[in-house]
């Protein structure tokens, strides 16, 4: 017995790369439109990204600067899309769902950790 498939996953080829780029495109609209924290990271995306190029000793020290600041809003984004979805789910305080949003919060905190010790280490290097 297959397994049942979703009715939204019927298109292929180009139009598939469309759709992508424009849920993608809505995706970061939200985030920027709804979430502060990702406004800020995103502001300070703009900032960091040009001074990596600029202070970067290699063009490995600058991808990996340049990178790390790029995690920072990946799980930023994955964080607010977990505190969504459990929002949606239920407003009301729960021990599993404060667990969930504290996990989200704990990972951008490690994202941002690992930005700093990047950046750090490539400008001491």
């Amino acid at each position: 017995m297959s397994e049942p498939v979703s009715p939204y996953k019927g298109k292929t080829g180009l139009a598939r790369i469309i759709n992508a780029a424009g849920y993608s495109w809505a995706g970061l609209a939200a985030a920027f439109r709804h979430e502060d924290a990702f406004r800020q990271e995103t502001f300070l995306a703009l900032l960091m990204i040009p001074l990596a190029l600029y202070l970067g000793p290699t063009g490995i020290g600058r991808a990996l600067m340049i990178g790390a600041v790029l995690l920072v809003l990946i799980v930023e984004l994955l964080n607010s899309a977990l505190e969504a979805a459990v929002d949606r789910i239920s407003l009301e305080h729960h021990q599993l769902i404060k667990r969930a949003k504290d996990m989200g919060s704990a990972a951008v905190m490690i994202a941002l950790v690992n930005a700093v010790a990047v950046w750090a280490l490539v400008l001491a290097g």
